[in-house]
């Protein structure tokens, strides 16, 4: 099993009053998360029921809030008990639902997860004000995909494990960029079968949330949308253009868009801009929560990968960056002007604004490109940092100290 470190968010919540939500993609290991904190409970002398509004039998027994206290009182009376429910976004008024549930001020703690739903993220959360603790699980990240990976021999050492190993590092990178971070994908032992489980984990996903819980009439043209955002990854996106190659209204374009990240398949950042006369400031730039959907989607999931795909890098980084800003208020853009001098990330931390440019290489020496210099000499901020596949020594540019550091440094806190 892989294991996976929001297990200790999750238990930190089961101490919590509120209705604890555990949101994200199909497949991405909610369930087997769900059954290995049950038989800890269990093994810790807890009371838990588990139910899976994908099971008829269990499905009855949600038919009202009635019916599933008396159920509950069967299994624990009135004294403490966990509840879990799997995949509640079958319910119909899920909302409604655990609200009026909470408000019963029943002596259980309910914990309920749902895949890919806009029920869950939008009524849900609505209906559950001040009621929730909401949590998004994505798939394996590299930090966990490289624990398991090395059998976690050096579980509390792993940066220790980067410096000596850089060869064993860039091995498993290339791994994990080419197949991406589903749990069933990275246990799979050969790429036909990874390919077979990709396949499933996408059909599963067009079918089951776009189709029959979202109700798009045209699939095929989500799926084509789909496509086209993995070729144009990292890139500035146009709806018009986009529009037009899919073969729909604008409006249709903005809306599939929405639909696919609030069911977690990408994630839109924005321009950082000061002068809205030289630079961008509306168009977005696309990233895809697993890099393996990504290659799915631009038909060359388990091809090798060169460092021509610097764009599946610069999402890794976008991922690692996301990973280690996940909690707070930090914000992550990027820089462009209007004659295309551009800067990947901008990281707004602390008070501090720091571009972060990626390069997919080995740098041969240090040196910066002039997209970059021109946002440091711009807005002259106190450091910046160069992400490739291995360090070299810094150098300063006017008042800005530019770091150059192995992507591996953004795992451990570096930045």
């Amino acid at each position: 099993m892989i294991q996976r470190n929001i297990d200790r968010q999750l238990y930190q919540s089961l101490k919590r009053k509120e209705i604890t939500i555990l949101v994200g993609a199909r497949q991405v290991g909610k369930t087997t998360l769900l059954q290995s904190i049950m038989n800890t409970l269990i093994q810790g002398g807890e009371q838990v029921l588990f139910l899976n509004m994908d099971i008829e039998s269990d499905a009855r027994i949600l038919l009202s809030q009635q019916s599933l206290v008396n159920r509950i009182q069967l299994e624990f009376g009135n004294s403490h008990g966990y509840v879990f429910i799997d995949e509640i976004q079958h319910k119909q008024d899920a909302g409604r639902f655990l609200k009026g549930l909470y408000d019963m001020q029943l002596p259980y703690k309910f914990l309920v997860t749902g895949s890919g739903s806009l029920e869950l993220k939008e009524k849900i959360s609505e209906a559950l004000t001040g009621r929730k603790h909401l949590i998004e699980m994505h798939p394996v990240s590299f930090h966990e995909y490289l624990d398991y990976k090395t059998s976690y021999s050096y579980t509390d050492r792993l940066d220790e494990y980067c410096r000596i190993e850089p060869v064993k590092l860039l091995g498993f990178l290339y791994e994990y960029l080419t197949y991406g971070g589903y749990p069933k994908v990275i246990t799979s032992d050969t790429s036909g079968l990874k390919y077979e489980v990709m396949d499933e984990i996408f059909t599963s996903y067009i079918t089951k949330d776009i189709t029959y819980l979202l109700g798009v009439r045209s699939p095929e043209k989500f799926t084509r949308l789909i496509q086209l955002l993995a070729v144009q990854c990292g890139g500035i996106l146009n709806q018009a253009q986009l529009a037009s190659d899919v073969g729909v209204a604008v409006e249709t374009v903005n809306k599939y868009l929405w639909y696919a990240e609030q069911t977690f398949v990408i994630e839109n950042i924005r321009p950082y801009f000061t002068n809205s006369k030289k630079e961008l400031t509306k168009s977005p730039t696309i990233y895809f929560n697993d890099l393996g959907m990504c290659n799915y989607g631009r038909n060359r999931y388990g091809l090798a990968v060169s460092e021509s795909d610097g764009f599946l890098f610069q999402n890794f980084i976008f991922q690692l960056l996301r990973y280690r800003f996940q909690h707070g208020v930090t914000k992550i853009n990027y820089w462009r002007t209007k004659n295309k001098a551009e800067v990947d990330f901008i990281i707004h931390d602390k008070g501090e604004v720091i571009p972060v440019e990626v390069k997919f290489s080995e740098l041969k020496k240090t040196t910066i490109s002039r997209s970059f210099r021109s946002y440091i000499d711009k807005y002259q901020p106190a450091k910046a940092f160069l992400v490739s596949l291995a360090g070299r020594p810094d150098m300063t540019l006017g008042k800005t100290r530019i770091e150059f550091i192995p992507f591996w440094y953004l795992m451990f806190g570096i930045l």
